[in-house]
């Protein structure tokens, strides 16, 4: 009989919501062990519903990483709120992250509908290293007041401090079930998608202002052989002035992005990378549903 309770198996979908930048790509990476999302300063970097799933002998969690709540401007946006609230509907446990600097009125909306679920909400307090006590006790207070059902968790997971009981907590919530995925999987993203992130990760990083939110990239060709991937990827964006901005003079921007994107993409499949890069312009992209759905913006 002992040995039958230990033997059972436990899965679930625990789905990571919350404002931009508060850390959910960083926390789910810490749990998932792996990069699978997007990780940098600016805001709006996860556009995507993005699963990791850890697999122990009784255990699988599907975690899944959304983009970070905010009203929505235009279709893309709209579309990315849409990933957002499609995780209030098919989670089994609810991850809120929420960090010091985060103002609740921004998200008023969305908090409401979480007041309504009858799921467990496990509610992150995220970068811990910056608060001090009083301003801890405080966020307590108010989320308290917001979001009496939830649990509330202290975690820094760039230290990954309280991230190990943070997994212990998940595992104890989840219903029993036999697991969803195979016990190999650790994502349920195609290999190329990786491939587009890690691209517009760069872009991210290198450049200012308005572009980084006016840049898809898409695969054209992703061949792949026993030691080598061949990838031809294709940076859309909305105007000619920002195709010469990332193109750069005589070439050298676009060079430094396929070349730090090269390092990353052979790092992620441990395979030598042929990455060929090219630059188009696509008008209004963010408000065209054809092209929405042709980058992947479903809708819901």
């Amino acid at each position: 009989m002992h040995s039958d309770i230990e033997n059972k198996h436990k899965s679930g979908f625990v789905n990571i919501v919350g404002n931009p930048n508060v850390g959910k790509s960083t926390l789910m990476n810490t749990l998932v062990g792996g990069k699978l999302s997007i990780i940098t300063s600016k805001a709006q970097t996860t556009r995507h519903r993005i699963i990791g799933i850890v697999n122990k002998p009784n255990v699988q969690i599907v975690f899944s990483d959304t983009p970070g709540i905010l009203r929505p401007n235009y279709k893309l946006q709209k579309k990315m709120l849409n990933f957002s609230e499609s995780a209030l509907e098919d989670a089994d446990i609810l991850l809120y992250v929420s960090d010091i600097k985060n103002q609740l009125v921004k998200t008023d909306f969305f908090l409401k509908k979480m007041q309504q679920t009858n799921l467990p909400i496990l509610l992150i307090l995220n970068k811990i290293d910056l608060f001090n006590q009083k301003q801890l006790e405080q966020k307590v207070i108010e989320y308290h007041k917001i979001l009496p059902n939830a649990e509330i968790i202290p975690i820094s997971a760039i230290n990954q401090f309280n991230t190990d009981y943070l997994q212990k907590r998940i595992e104890k919530l989840l219903p029993e079930s036999p697991p969803y995925f195979e016990k190999n999987t650790i994502t349920d993203r195609p290999a190329r998608f990786f491939s587009t992130e890690i691209i517009r990760e760069k872009v991210l990083l290198y450049y200012q202002k308005e572009i980084p939110y006016s840049v898809e990239v898409t695969i054209e060709l992703f061949k792949e052989q026993k030691d080598l991937i061949w990838i031809k990827a294709i940076i859309i964006t909305e105007r000619d002035s920002q195709k010469k901005i990332i193109i750069g003079k005589d070439g050298k921007a676009l060079k430094r992005i396929g070349f730090t994107a090269r390092k990353d993409i052979e790092k992620f499949f441990d395979k030598k990378i042929f990455l060929e890069m090219h630059v188009k312009v696509e008008k209004n992209w963010r408000n065209r549903d054809n092209l929405l759905k042709r980058y992947g913006y479903k809708s819901e």
